[in-house]
């Protein structure tokens, strides 16, 4: 390169490096303090001037560089990200006095009846996403997922302009990571619906959805289009610098590194302001420019959040307080019955099309014939359904019916609701247990729809995690008689998958690849992923732990079986059937043959857990966790949950509201625990 070409080089890195840091200040005012400074038309010119540089000399074409924002050459399929530090979600409030039991969980766990300083925060209803920044760059964004591992949207996240793709100022660890919400506010919401039905093409039904179909789009191209935005709200991984003591201080150090952090946010002193910050909250909602299901509370000081540490899947020093959940009235037109992966008969309410929880919904569960019975349901009547957040809609009552002369024909022309005797689906009889709800389809692997529901089971996201393998897609593979079995999907070519409905080449393609990808799984997601009847993913984790390979499981009597937490006589009964049945061993040889691999898992001896051999119960409603959660923890130490109290219950935990069965615990002198002492115990012997 000449004397000539070095200088007119150095002179253009000069200028963009000067480009790039005024466009990122501009940035910095006009998203994180929303003061800007100049005019679009001058940031514009600005921008412009950046890439010609970048053009005429590539190499100063850098990651950090705001010209990155217009998305780049569309991904096959999204990367798996590990996160360093869990995303761990919110133990939730729904009333006043669960938020002020939250207080005295966490006084109890001090030993200090002090009031304590919250941070209260809105809860936007978007997408949780991890930024990684090495050394003020951003190299990384990534998905929720499941709290442990998400999706590589790195492409995506950099399109966002309130995402900062270099740190202002200094002060920040060489290795931080921050975390947010992705969402996409009102008034962008409106346009982007308004340009897809100006091109004829079907609006999303709510802002949350939008940000979320945005997020997962393999072309970043499309994602740049869509004004999303990032509010940030917490830190997860971070190495090296000096972070402040509180939680407060450390969202100023992000707004000043540039952040969009919520202006509403602010610290409160003791629960009952938490309370009326709550009231004030639920009054400003409508009028906010996004959308929130609730209020966030943290506790501030870093030290006595590392005091209270962390239960299940969440930490004990922050809940969520959600807003009620929403209902509206409608009228049902009809049910249909659904067939599911074990035959189960579930009844479907169709409903006239009602706005609720921020979506359009026209369908509703009913759960099993005892629901429609206890709900008096018929058809015609006028319902209130309910729904919140991402709860599926159910009906929770049936409005008075009218009693007057003059409304005699409408009541008439309401229907009974009818069940099936033979099988929607495929038209074999249906068999009710008398110690059970549901009815059941005996045609097993001759009905179609079962067939369909445990493919869809197979491939869902605690299974397999096929991405791209959708249910209309697996509806259209059996009908079309190109599966049979889950085995068969490995088998499955491009130019097959190709003449199916709305299934481009490339689409294809990328499907094929996500099977493939596929093929390496594990043990634990394999047995969930088979649909063993009452094996659930707990389940299945204890089957894998216990035994550690799936032949040696598969040799397990019922006897050997029922050594396994978790496991009684009739999930020994369903495992054993399974594993006897010659149809379900030829499908897991075909597996083997299609070069899915599940590695044999280090086996763990039960009988060693510290509650090996104890039976315990749970009662009440604990704050802290779900009762699921609760058991789970305490199968995984060995114990055995049941439903009811006797003579050998080793112990009883008793939530709030808990009833006959602690009147029953201490008539039979069992010792009882109350949460905070089950908390205790959970967190001595993890």
């Amino acid at each position: 390169m000449s004397d000539q070409s070095n200088l007119a080089l150095e002179q253009a890195s000069t200028e963009a490096a000067t480009l790039r840091e005024q466009l990122n200040h501009h940035n910095y005012s006009y998203y994180s303090l929303d003061a800007p400074q100049i005019s679009d038309g001058q940031y514009d010119q600005l921008l412009r001037r950046l890439e010609t540089l970048e053009k005429l000399f590539p190499v100063l074409c850098s990651a950090d560089s705001p010209t990155q924002r217009v998305g780049s050459a569309p991904l096959a399929l999204f990367e798996s990200v590990q996160h360093a530090v869990p995303m761990l979600s919110l133990a939730n409030a729904f009333d006043d006095d669960e938020l002020r039991d939250f207080e005295r969980r966490l006084q109890t766990r001090l030993d200090d009846d002090s009031a304590i300083t919250f941070v209260c925060e809105p809860k936007l209803d978007g997408v949780a996403v991890s930024l990684l920044y090495h050394d003020g760059v951003l190299v990384q964004g990534a998905t929720r997922g499941d709290g442990f591992q998400g999706e590589n949207i790195t492409a995506n996240v950099r399109t966002i302009k309130s995402i900062p793709l270099k740190l202002q100022g200094q002060g920040f660890p060489p290795v931080l990571e921050v975390r947010g919400e992705i969402y996409l506010p009102r008034a962008g919401f409106e346009a982007i619906n308004a340009q897809a039905l100006a091109r004829g093409e079907k609006p999303f039904v709510n802002p949350r959805n939008a940000a979320a179909g945005s997020l997962r789009q393999l072309d970043s191209r499309i994602t740049a289009t869509r004004p999303l935005e990032m509010c940030a709200y917490s830190l997860g991984l971070a190495e090296g610098g000096n972070l402040p003591a509180t939680h407060l201080a450390t969202m100023s150090c992000l707004k000043a590194w540039g952040f969009l952090t919520n202006s509403l946010m602010e610290a409160v002193v003791g629960i009952e302001a938490c309370v009326v910050y709550y009231q004030r909250l639920a009054e400003l909602r409508p009028g906010l420019a996004y959308d929130i299901d609730g209020i966030v509370y943290k506790v501030d000081s870093f030290t006595l959040q590392e005091t209270l540490g962390f239960v299940a899947r969440a930490p004990r020093w922050a809940i969520a307080r959600k807003f009620p959940a929403e209902e509206a009235s409608t009228r049902l037109l009809d049910v249909e019955f659904q067939v599911g992966r074990t035959g189960a008969i579930t009844p479907v309410a169709r409903l006239e099309p009602v706005f609720v929880g921020g979506v359009t919904v026209s369908n509703a569960t009913l759960h099993n014939e005892d629901e429609v019975q206890r709900l008096g349901l018929r058809l015609g009547d006028q319902v209130v359904v309910r729904r919140a957040g991402d709860v599926i809609p159910q009906i929770a009552r049936v409005l008075p019916r009218l009693d007057d002369s003059l409304n005699a024909i409408a009541n008439n022309q309401l229907k009974d609701i009818v069940f099936p005797i033979i099988c929607p689906a495929c038209g074999s009889e249906l068999q009710r247990s008398e110690d059970q709800a549901v009815l059941r389809c005996t045609g097993g692997l001759v009905c179609g729809a079962q067939r369909k529901e445990a493919i869809k089971h197979f491939a869902s996201r605690k299974a397999l995690d096929i991405d791209g393998l959708g249910d209309k897609i697996i509806d259209q593979l059996v009908d079309a008689e190109l599966i049979d079995t889950v085995a068969d999907l490995f088998t499955l070519r491009v130019e097959q998958l190709s003449e199916l409905e709305r299934m481009a080449s490339k689409s294809a393609s990328n499907l094929v690849a996500a099977i493939a990808t596929s093929r390496q799984t594990t043990l634990p997601r394999l047995l969930f992923g088979l649909g063993i009847r009452e094996v659930g993913e707990t389940t299945a984790k204890l089957l894998a732990t216990h035994f550690g390979s799936l032949q040696k499981l598969q040799e397990a009597d019922a006897e050997t079986l029922l050594a396994v937490p978790d496991v009684g006589p009739v999930v020994a009964a369903f495992v054993e059937q399974f594993f006897s049945n010659h149809h379900h061993l030829s499908i897991i040889a075909n597996l083997r043959e299609a070069g899915v691999e599940w590695p044999d898992i280090q086996a763990l001896d039960t009988q060693t857990l510290p509650l090996a051999g104890q039976v315990w119960v749970l009662t009440g409603t604990l704050a802290s966790m779900s009762r699921g959660q609760a058991k789970a923890q305490l199968e995984a130490l060995g114990a055995k949950v049941t439903g009811s109290v006797s003579a050998k219950t080793t112990c009883l935990v008793a939530g709030e509201s808990a009833g006959s069965k602690l009147t029953k615990a201490r008539s039979l002198e069992v010792k009882v625990l109350d949460e905070a002492e089950l908390l205790v115990l959970l967190q001595g012997t993890a």
